[in-house]
């Protein structure tokens, strides 16, 4: 059944009662708390000013609530782009982050018109394991500085994990006993506070725990307010100047956040799903992405997607409609005009508590230990190497590599399915008298083969294998088994044909199957090898090719 294009949101306000409102009202205010501490944390991570944050949940929040194909999905910033924004940020500036966010955003709107929302499955497990391994670690690592209270050397690189692991080493003598003190604290309380209750955001407490320390005891730690400047303006629209060179070097970084985002907001909406046992929209989620991360570049903002602890807040509390999401970011609108100029106030250490907590929560090390000690051999590399790449280079490289990787151990494990094999004759030499009583009885002129598995461009020789001898005059192959073929096996096949024709070999090929024959009327092959020798089974085919033997006996 083709899935409907259609926000939710019109869905479920055809019966949307005050009492439903009340519920969502309550969820949104919640929800909206829980982000406010989160979206400036991951704003900080991503190399720009703690209101681009909020600007990012308020903007893309709405729109992708309004718009999306999910009942519960809320939006905002996550810790996956975190990195990959860092570092665009750092290269090219706001500008180029606004221009590879719009850029995600029209290939993630193209994704959902075209229907690509199933295809996101396609995607290995172990490389979003590893790439979420590998940023949960490089999250880790560029928050280390403000948590011990540590002071880069002026004049060194910050842009790459490693770079950030050989900065902090250098500036290792700078250490600050009391932001330590402030960031332990703050990581205690982020840990226990789930423990005591879920009622009241763990988050929350520890920015407000941090806040007071900082105040109240003789601690001198770095706050938000030393090192940016605070702003409560509401979001503008900026449109930056592009040129054909911003958007070729742009475009890496599109793709990357495109797909990141994709990933993260399906994955979100199945785990909603099932919380709620309801059925998302997955293409009308991602024309909905994509509108909302546009709308987040243009307005401030960073890349947005699908966020699953706010989500699973959300359901938890209540909501049930795309209107929760949407007053999560009317919340949080009214918190950008009236409290956010004492976000200055926290403490550098207990952003990085919050981070560390994110990092934690996102790394899947069970996951990722599970799949070392059971996973086959190149399913392990594709891990490892996709968790390697992410930290010591970049997002972009580790999906890339990846992915390619991926892709040639499935060519090399699909193409051990394929093979090739002739039948067996009465009259051969070194066959058991049980094997051989088994055996059809056919005229030495025939000769048959079978193949078995896909046929396709990595295993396209195995053709090349089927071979004729002397006498023979009649080829029969058998295709029950094939059930996929590619134009590179296609030709493969018509050269067999025409060698065929040449030595007046007739090919009689059997139980050919939909796709494959398909392929072969569009290829022209069917007219070159005549119609008439297609047979739907092996008994017509042999039966067939019978009765040309006897023709070429009689003449």
């Amino acid at each position: 059944m083709k899935e409907k294009m259609k926000p939710m949101l019109l869905d479920t306000l055809k019966g949307y009662s005050g009492k439903q409102f009340v519920k969502d009202l309550v969820a949104g205010i919640i929800v909206a708390i829980i982000a406010l501490p989160l979206s400036i944390a991951l704003a900080l991570a991503s190399g720009v000013g703690p209101e681009q944050g909020i600007y990012t949940a308020i903007v893309a929040g709405f729109v992708i609530s309004a718009l999306g194909g999910s009942h519960v999905n809320i939006a905002g910033p996550t810790a996956a782009f975190a990195t990959i924004v860092a570092g665009i940020v750092a290269r090219d500036g706001m500008d180029g982050l606004i221009v590879s966010t719009v850029l995600a955003g029209i290939i993630l709107v193209v994704m959902g018109l075209f229907r690509f929302g199933g295809l996101i499955r396609f995607i290995p497990f172990t490389i979003t394991t590893g790439f979420t391994a590998g940023i949960a670690v490089t999250i880790v690592i560029g928050q280390l500085k403000d948590f011990f209270g540590v002071t880069y050397p002026e004049g060194m690189p910050t842009i790459e994990t490693v770079e950030k692991v050989e900065a902090f080493a250098a500036g290792i003598s700078t250490f600050n006993v009391d932001a330590l003190i402030v960031g332990a604290a703050c990581l205690a309380i982020l840990i226990i506070m789930p423990k005591i209750t879920d009622k009241i955001p763990g988050s929350l407490v520890a920015v407000i725990a941090g806040i007071l320390m900082v105040k109240f005891l003789p601690l001198q730690v770095n706050t938000i307010g030393d090192l940016y400047e605070i702003s409560s303006k509401l979001p503008s629209l900026n449109i930056p100047s592009v040129n054909f060179e911003m958007i070729r070097n742009a475009l890496p970084n599109a793709f990357t956040i495109a797909i990141l985002a994709a990933i993260e907001s399906l994955l979100s909406c199945v785990v909603a799903d099932g919380m709620v046992g309801e059925k998302h929209r997955s293409n009308t989620e991602l024309v909905a992405q994509g509108a909302g991360n546009i709308a987040s570049a243009l307005f401030g903002g960073i890349p947005a997607t699908g966020a699953i602890a706010r989500t699973a807040a959300n359901v938890k509390n209540g909501g049930r409609t795309p209107v929760a999401g949407m007053i999560h970011a009317v919340v949080l609108l009214l918190i950008l005009l009236v409290l956010m100029p004492y976000a200055g106030w926290i403490p550098m250490p207990t952003i990085a508590a919050i981070l560390f907590m994110v990092a934690y929560n996102m790394c899947q090390w069970r996951t990722f230990v599970h799949l070392i000690k059971t996973a086959p051999k190149s399913d392990i590399l594709v891990l490892v190497l996709t968790f390697v790449l992410t930290v010591v280079f970049d997002l972009v490289v580790a999906i890339e590599i990846g992915m390619l990787l991926a892709c040639l151990l499935f060519i090399k494990r699909m193409s051990g399915e394929t093979g090739v094999k002739s039948w067996h004759y009465t009259g051969e030499k070194n066959l058991e008298e049980a094997e051989r009583a088994r055996l059809r009885e056919i005229s030495d002129c025939i000769r048959v083969y079978e193949v078995t598995g896909p046929l396709f461009f990595g295993v396209a020789d195995v053709v090349n294998r089927i071979v004729v001898k002397k006498m023979t005059r009649i080829l029969i192959i058998r295709m029950r088994s094939v059930n996929s073929l590619d134009i590179t096996a296609m030709n493969a096949l018509t050269a067999l044909c025409e060698k065929c024709k040449k030595e007046n070999i007739t090919l009689i090929l059997s139980h050919v199957n939909e796709q494959p024959m398909h392929v072969m009327e569009k290829a022209g092959f069917v007219e070159l090898a005549g119609a008439e020798n297609f047979c739907e089974n092996i008994d017509a085919a042999i039966e067939r090719a019978e009765m040309l033997a006897k023709q070429l006996e009689q003449n």
